[in-house]
């Protein structure tokens, strides 16, 4: 789950190449911090969205996964609810894994950190000997989810006042 990841070939020149980074699975407090620190600046700053909306119970229990650039600076977050906790927001599989409050930082999109960050998450999932993983996709990154392998269900609602889809990957 550390493996590097370097950014492709980009069509417009930069004045000097990107960072390489690392996607990992928060291990410490520091990480901790850090993947709340990206979510605040992606749901809270960026969104709006409340922050007593943003954290909450199942924090706790969560896997979080963490992208950080070789000089540590952090770069996305996501996290991984599973067992009941997963069930809730799933609709009752304890098999299927839940994916939720991946953000990656505006400097950061573009990279491939969201879809190394998905896969990151994945490979948590795997481990815990899950066999799949739903999402509620905010509307506009359903195509984003799409071309991973999730597929959309159910009908659009809302969540913090943004419209989402859910959405499964069976591995």
């Amino acid at each position: 789950m550390s493996a590097p990841h370097s950014p492709g070939p980009s069509s417009s020149p930069a004045p000097s190449p990107s960072p390489s980074y690392v996607v990992r699975v928060a291990e410490d407090l520091a990480d901790r911090e850090a993947c709340f620190a990206v979510r605040k600046e992606v749901f809270v700053v960026e969104q709006q969205v409340p922050e007593d909306l943003e954290y909450d119970a199942y924090d706790a229990g969560a896997v979080h996964v963490l992208a950080v650039r070789e000089d540590g600076r952090p770069l996305g977050a996501g996290r991984l609810l599973y067992g009941e906790a997963a069930a809730a927001k799933n609709g009752g599989d304890a098999g299927v894994g839940s994916l939720g409050r991946l953000a990656v930082v505006r400097a950061a999109r573009g990279l491939g950190v969201g879809a190394a960050l998905v896969r990151g998450v994945e490979d948590a999932a795997r481990a815990r000997g899950l066999t799949g993983v739903d999402l509620h996709a905010q509307t506009h990154a359903v195509g984003f989810y799409e071309r991973l392998g999730y597929v959309a269900y159910g009908a659009e609602f809302p969540d913090a006042g943004i419209p989402h889809l859910a959405m499964r990957r069976r591995f």
